[in-house]
């Protein structure tokens, strides 16, 4: 399991070397470039966080927090400022250990997300992680407008060893998660994951549709603790700030999972979006293997991006 994780740090210091080479080689020549801590060098780091996808409010609260320690410690030389730069970047991504409150209980969790971010595979990851963690996984096929999607998560089932309820094409999504409760119970699974359809453009309809899921799921299971994870595709930057807050508007959204981190320039938006929206980002995705989602880890994440040694490797 270490070395999976080890493996996985890797590959997310790969993933991130574009947003790398936008964020970090910013912040380095700022630092080398200024020989006084002054207001050009707060807006020229302010700009270049900004640029990197990191959104306004972190930004400020990253500025402000930096300000503050700078005035408190008397700092005076801006190269000592870049350890109080990270520290503060990281600290804006922190995710408590209460938000994995899914993986103590009974629970169900609701994924949703349009159509090419990764939804489907990043349920068929989710469920080989939960599986992995010795907890017996029952996935439903809930996302059945697009034809493909069972299918691929059929094949995500078979990788990972879980139970999949699949209905009909074009079937009624709260049907299929009615089956699949059923199913659930029956076979006292510890986790009931859901893939659902995600249809920003027809809003209405979305709403709709994931009211019956939730009144299903109250009805039928409110012994089950309900988590809500919207997939949001890493390359999209601020447009994934936007879809997520759009869901937000239509779900109880608990948590994000990001994908696609790999090779983009705009892995800042992982901050973005825990800032502005307060809610956390709960899983990373750097690529197309089952081990390729892992937890998110604020130290991981601020480690590779600015290639620090990573701290669970000392473990």
């Amino acid at each position: 399991m270490a070395e999976e994780k080890r493996g996985f740090f890797r590959r997310l210091v790969d993933g991130l070397s574009k947003t790398r080479a936008n964020i970090v080689s910013g912040i380095d020549s700022i630092f080398s470039g200024f020989s006084s801590i002054d207001d050009d060098f707060y807006e020229e780091i302010e700009e270049t966080l900004i640029m990197g996808d990191l959104g306004i409010n972190a930004t400020t609260a990253i500025i402000e927090n930096l300000k503050e320690q700078v005035d408190r410690e008397h700092i005076r030389e801006p190269a000592e400022c870049k350890k109080l730069l990270i520290d503060s970047i990281r600290q804006q991504m922190e995710v408590g250990v209460t938000e994995y409150e899914f993986e103590n209980r009974q629970s169900v969790i609701l994924v949703i997300g349009i159509n090419g971010v990764g939804k489907t595979t990043s349920v068929g990851k989710l469920a080989g992680l939960l599986k992995e963690q010795g907890k017996k996984v029952v996935l439903a096929a809930a996302d059945t407008f697009r034809a493909a999607a069972t299918e691929q998560l059929t094949q995500w089932a078979e990788r990972a060893g879980v139970d999949l309820i699949a209905g009909q094409p074009g079937a009624d999504p709260a049907s299929v998660v009615y089956d699949a409760v059923a199913a659930a119970k029956a076979r006292n699974a510890d986790v009931l994951i859901c893939d659902t359809a995600g249809r920003l453009h027809n809003k209405k309809n979305l709403m709709e549709e994931l009211r019956k899921i939730y009144r299903i799921l109250e009805k039928e299971y409110p012994e089950a603790y309900l988590e809500t994870l919207v997939v949001l595709d890493g390359t999209t930057g601020q447009n994934a700030l936007v879809q997520a807050r759009q869901f937000s508007e239509v779900a109880k959204v608990t948590g994000i999972i990001l994908t696609k981190l790999d090779g983009t320039a705009k892995g800042g938006i992982a901050v973005a979006i825990q800032s502005e929206l307060d809610i956390p980002v709960k899983y990373l995705g750097v690529g197309e293997q089952i081990q390729d989602l892992q937890k998110f880890d604020a130290d991981a994440f601020v480690n590779a991006l600015f290639q620090l040694t990573d701290a669970s490797e000392s473990h």
